[in-house]
């Protein structure tokens, strides 16, 4: 590995964010410390595993027709776009979170896969959603 690739892996492992990469197929390839604390799955259980690992059954549906979509066009609606959505804990316990994502490409534009950075926002949420009731 070199010194530079060395680098980016310390960096991917070390941001605060969770930081998720899945190849075109939806299977997790590259998972950081901060998505094991977010999601409850240690790298060692999430890579390999498709992203379903991760996603309400809910909302699957939607994400896997988003993500066709996003590979097929090569572009994303959301892309760069924080996007509020749920999320599956370990636990079962579904999480708030935000997310941001983007595509992977190699170096002749093909896409590779998909980046997603996420943060738990649930407390601001309830907090939110508690503030409005009356």
């Amino acid at each position: 590995m070199s010194n530079q690739s060395e680098l980016d892996a310390k960096i991917a492992e070390d941001v605060a964010d969770a930081l998720i990469y899945s190849d075109r197929s939806g299977t997790i390839m590259r998972w950081n410390r901060a998505a094991t604390a977010l999601f409850g799955f240690s790298a060692t259980e999430a890579l390999g595993q498709n992203l379903d690992l991760i996603i309400p059954e809910h909302l699957r549906a939607a994400h896997w027709k988003g993500f066709e979509a996003a590979l097929a066009s090569g572009s994303m609606k959301l892309a760069g776009k924080p996007t509020l959505t749920r999320a599956l804990h370990k636990s079962g316990r579904k999480l708030y979170i935000e997310m941001t994502f983007a595509l992977v490409r190699d170096s002749g534009g093909n896409v590779l896969g998909s980046v997603a950075m996420a943060r738990d926002v649930t407390e601001r949420v309830e907090r939110e959603r508690a503030a409005k009731t009356p």
